[in-house]
């Protein structure tokens, strides 16, 4: 299992912006699914934004043209850059890699707190 730690989280004012990143314990993240999910208290974990083995990204329709998920293979990271943030995008968000390999979100990270408030 891959050790992924999350970080970049914390209060911003609505239409500001934060990049979270996602730093894995070595080179997972190359040629697996990996991506991000959200969890408001009281709802459900969500699907953010992901990058399939083969690069394709998808995002959720609720982030979509404010959030930008990228990854640095020479860096073993991952990244959510999102803009123009909205009090509905408060969340515990977590990173995840499909790793194992052929083990579906076989590893995820342990959180980092994103609060938009003003």
């Amino acid at each position: 299992q891959v050790q992924l730690v999350e970080s970049g989280g914390g209060l911003v004012q609505p239409g500001g912006s934060l990049r979270l990143s996602c730093a894995a314990s070595g080179s997972f993240f190359s040629g697996n699914a990996c991506g991000w999910y959200r969890q408001a208290p009281g709802k459900q974990r969500e699907m953010v934004a992901s990058i399939s083995g083969g690069g394709s990204i998808d995002y959720a329709d609720s982030v979509k043209g404010r959030f930008t998920i990228f990854r640095d293979n020479a860096k073993n990271t991952m990244y959510l850059q999102m803009n123009s943030l909205k009090p509905e995008d408060t969340a515990v968000y977590y990173c995840y890699a499909d790793y194992p390999p052929g083990i579906p979100f076989g590893s995820w990270g342990q959180g980092t707190q994103v609060t938009v408030s003003s």
